[in-house]
């Protein structure tokens, strides 16, 4: 039976798709926190509702969001490197 590995190429490409799932993640989390409560007040701008006040926002501290977009980057890291380690196959093919 043969196993099945990954080449570079692929383990390049996964490592890449982590990245932009782990933004987009990041972008959803933070974005989700500021624009969460907006949806829900409606649209204000016609007269009978002119002078209706929105529910206030909550947003993040930016020492949350920094915490949060080095908690995904520190994911990101170790599943690159778990990824992108020399295999002990790669290393015997190489000293030859």
């Amino acid at each position: 039976m043969r196993s099945r590995t990954l080449n570079v190429g692929q383990r390049v490409i996964i490592v890449v798709g982590i990245e932009i799932s782990l933004y987009l993640l990041g972008q959803w989390a933070i974005g989700y926190w500021q624009f969460g409560s907006e949806g829900s007040s409606g649209w204000v701008a016609y007269a009978p509702l002119s002078a209706a006040s929105t529910p206030p926002q909550v947003v993040l501290h930016p020492w949350v969001r920094l915490v949060i977009w080095l908690a995904l980057t520190l994911v990101w890291v170790v599943s690159s490197v778990v990824l992108l380690r020399r295999r002990d196959s790669e290393a015997a093919g190489t000293t030859g």
